[in-house]
């Protein structure tokens, strides 16, 4: 029985198994999501739009701000009278489309990711704390966010930027708070859920101090729904603040943001339809790919949900 193994062959199953355990958490994560086809797509798409927004001083044509006005209400390249100086037209100031998108891909998405990094600080430090605090701090924190959640979050979102003034920092406020619950809830949700298992008794008997338990111990186990929410939150955080822009209560004029340029365009709808449908457009190519990302991301990091 003294045989050498070392020449013996693994089993099929052995040998994947083997390839798996080799594998580390980002090779394993990147697997499980290029399982995804529509998750691949969305991050290409998605990158495109990044990219052009970072770059928007190098790639747009001309200033998001200045106005031509020998080109007013310029159709697009591919309609007659069309030009290649603007390849989307113009709007009705005489300012090129083209530029003004471009621009406004660097303002929603900075208002996106504002959003999303705010409330996902400070509605996972609230969750942790209403998790791990005594009865009284959980129910003011609940409460508090449940009186948020009963308000809609657009109509919420109006009365904070009513009450502040029409702004873009105003507009990133106010959807922060909009959102902010759903965050709370689920890190909340996520903490409970580990507080009873055999790791946080152990580091408990080990003497770990509260700040410890809460920040290093509990948190790493609860930032995958977070993660998931949080790219979910981003495509909200933009319709929302679109909404805003649209009702004249976000952005303000000249700043090229998505649903401002469309409240501007609403009364070309007819005459000059391509000036109110880019906007538009944007606005739904971005939504999807952020949505379509942020389902690869929950099919990768939750392993119930990944394919066999």
């Amino acid at each position: 029985m003294g045989a050498d193994l070392t020449g013996v062959a693994l089993a099929p199953d052995d040998a994947g198994v083997a390839v798996l355990s080799a594998q580390s958490p980002f090779s394993a994560f990147w697997i499980a999501y290029r399982e995804n086809k529509g998750a691949i797509f969305g991050l290409a798409l998605l990158a495109i739009i990044v990219a052009m927004a970072l770059l928007a001083g190098f790639i747009a044509p001309h200033s998001p701000i200045e106005q031509f006005r020998d080109a007013v209400k310029a159709p697009p390249v591919w309609e007659a009278g069309g030009s290649w100086r603007y390849i989307l037209g113009t709007d009705g100031a005489g300012r090129d489309m083209l530029s003004r998108l471009i621009y406004g891909a660097r303002v929603s998405l900075f208002i996106g990711l504002a959003v999303m990094s705010v409330s996902f600080v400070i509605g996972g430090a609230l969750g942790l704390i209403s998790a791990m605090s005594g009865p009284i701090v959980d129910v003011a924190i609940t409460r508090v966010m449940d009186l948020i959640m009963a308000v809609p979050s657009l109509v919420l979102a109006i009365l904070v930027v009513a009450i502040l003034g029409p702004s873009l920092t105003n507009t990133i406020v106010a959807v922060t708070i909009a959102y902010l619950p759903r965050y709370v809830r689920l890190m909340r949700a996520s903490a409970l859920g580990e507080l009873h298992k055999d790791y946080v008794t152990a580091a408990r008997v080990a003497g770990v101090g509260a700040f410890r338990l809460m920040f290093a111990t509990i948190l790493p186990n609860c930032l995958a729904p977070m993660i998931v929410q949080a790219a979910l939150g981003v495509s909200d955080a933009i319709l929302e603040a679109a909404a805003l822009g649209f009702l004249g209560l976000g952005a303000q004029p000249p700043t090229p943001e998505w649903g401002s340029m469309l409240a501007d365009s609403r009364e070309f709808i007819r005459s000059n339809p391509w000036i109110v449908t880019l906007p538009g457009l944007a606005i739904l190519v971005t939504v999807v790919a952020i949505n379509l990302t942020g389902d690869g991301l929950r099919d990768a990091l939750d392993p119930k949900m990944r394919r066999s």
